[in-house]
């Protein structure tokens, strides 16, 4: 008798657990909030995933910034292009510069598929410092498509950087 109670009891119990329809309305409404990435003005002249690290000089070691799709940023304006990469899940800016000529590219000891170079201003930390980056693919074929399109950049930022001395000499003149 006790056994054909305690059964229905656990039946009465699983019953309960199985079925929960609960519905709970919200406390606080909250209202959808545009977020700016400053990209906005910008045009994409390249972009593929990638893990970023960078060399700390007091451990001296390479530390990983972060994986995600690193991008060549050109803006509509200025024509200035700037590499820019996030990380993934939390988009949180790991490399932030503009390409001058003075940057080189220089293959990584031991891997066909990284690169690494040595930046002035970097600001993804948000005040600008010198850093040295090392820039990993899943192959060797985007490792070289990202040095190919970096190349590229470089000379068209050298260019616009020309054009704007040549523009500012010829103000000096006329003044």
């Amino acid at each position: 008798m006790a056994d054909t109670e305690e059964k229905k009891i656990v039946e009465q119990q699983e019953e309960e657990v199985e079925s929960p329809d609960v519905h709970f309305e919200p406390i606080v409404k909250l209202e959808e909030v545009e977020v700016k990435t400053n990209e906005e003005n910008e045009e994409v002249l390249f972009k593929m995933r990638a893990k970023l690290f960078r060399y700390s000089k007091d451990t001296k070691e390479w530390k990983e910034r972060g994986t995600g799709d690193v991008k060549f940023l050109k803006h509509k304006e200025s024509k200035k292009i700037r590499l820019l990469m996030r990380r993934d899940k939390t988009l949180k800016v790991c490399a932030n510069h503009y390409v001058d000529s003075l940057m080189k590219l220089s293959p990584n000891v031991g891997s066909d598929r990284s690169w690494v170079w040595n930046v002035t201003a970097d600001v993804s930390d948000g005040t600008p410092q010198a850093e040295t980056l090392a820039i990993r693919f899943a192959n060797s074929e985007n490792a070289n498509l990202f040095k190919e399109k970096f190349e590229e950049v470089q000379k068209l930022n050298e260019e616009l950087r020309e054009e704007d001395e040549k523009e500012k000499d010829e103000k000096k003149e006329d003044a």
